[in-house]
């Protein structure tokens, strides 16, 4: 089957022709499993410890998404590459047309890239240099190393940094080090979700608000000198000022797919609309209505994937000219 290139006019048509026309989203964003091999304290995924869908369940999911008109089937949570079955799902995905995307912490990169000849994009979250270790509980050097293999297998790389007060004084740092590296990078800030311990938002909460405009600045004026900095211009001043000024449309871009099967609106409104055993159109047409309230009553978030993506939607020159990762 001829897949269209990620970035291609061909893709970029054929989303629009999905979001706009059939008014159904075009990336199947898949929650892959509920394992990780590392314990980050501001994520949770790792501790639901839910269940997993089966090889042949996924399959299905595909099958039924290729025929939805879904076009990018996206792995990511909590770590997809610890699923020893991910290079056949990858396989599974591109023989049915799909543009294939995967999310990792990258520990496990150097040992598995060999296995990832089915994949199209690469992301790999860094979130410091120095402080990565205290944010993320282990060392940066195996991250970096499978960063190097996947680029000598002939991967194009994009290191995404979550913003937060532990790594505030690293963010010029990390975009040298992509520049240096020969990877793109983006940036958002980190959220607050309702589980999150307190303890955990008092130590990575961004208190000093004069340094990190000061940070967003150097951010943008960086992004302007073309270095690799994936977000637009309109997106990191959203982040500087902490403002999610854009009309939402996570839910009408995103098909969000649990590791138990459940689909639910997106990262932020988990609440199930309905699980992959009732079908992914009949979930899509009798949640249409809930997804609506759940959009107007969303206080928002600067989640980088929903704010360009929604503001391509709504056809945003600035966004369509800067924004790197389509």
């Amino acid at each position: 089957m001829n897949i269209p290139s990620p970035g291609s006019a061909l893709l970029a048509s054929r989303a629009l022709w999905q979001m706009r026309v059939r008014k159904r989203p075009f990336v199947l964003s898949h929650g892959i499993n509920a394992r990780c091999n590392l314990r980050c304290k501001f994520c949770d995924y790792w501790q639901e410890n839910g269940k997993e869908m089966s090889t042949g369940a996924i399959f299905g999911l595909l099958d039924e998404a290729r025929s939805f008109g879904i076009g990018v089937y996206n792995a990511w949570t909590a770590e997809p590459l610890l699923r020893p079955d991910l290079p056949a799902i990858l396989h599974h995905a591109k023989e049915r047309g799909l543009v294939t995307s995967l999310i990792t912490n990258g520990m496990l990169l150097r040992k598995r890239i060999h296995e990832l000849g089915d994949l199209d994009r690469l992301s790999v979250s860094v979130d410091g240099i120095e402080s990565y270790r205290e944010i993320r509980g282990a060392s940066i050097d195996p991250v970096l190393d499978g960063i190097k293999a996947a680029q000598d297998a002939g991967h194009q790389v994009l290191i995404n940094c979550v913003i937060s007060g532990k790594n505030l004084d690293e963010v010029e740092d990390l975009v040298r080090l992509a520049q240096e590296m020969g990877t793109l990078i983006s940036f958002e800030p980190l959220h607050v979700f309702e589980e999150m311990k307190r303890e955990v938002w008092d130590e990575m909460a961004i208190r000093d608000i004069s340094r990190y405009r000061k940070a967003m600045d150097r951010l943008l004026e960086m992004k302007n000198n073309r270095y690799p900095i994936i977000n637009s211009l309109t997106y990191l001043k959203m982040v500087r000022d902490q403002n999610p000024s854009f009309r939402c449309h996570a839910s009408d871009i995103v098909l969000h797919v649990t590791a138990d099967g459940s689909i639910v609106n997106c990262r932020v409104q988990r609440e199930p609309l309905g699980h992959l055993e009732d079908g992914l159109l009949n979930v899509w047409r009798s949640s249409r209505e809930r997804r609506r309230e759940i959009t107007q009553s969303c206080k928002g978030c600067l989640f980088f994937g929903y704010v360009e993506n929604s503001l391509l939607y709504d056809l945003n020159m600035e966004v369509m000219a800067h924004y790197g990762w389509i």
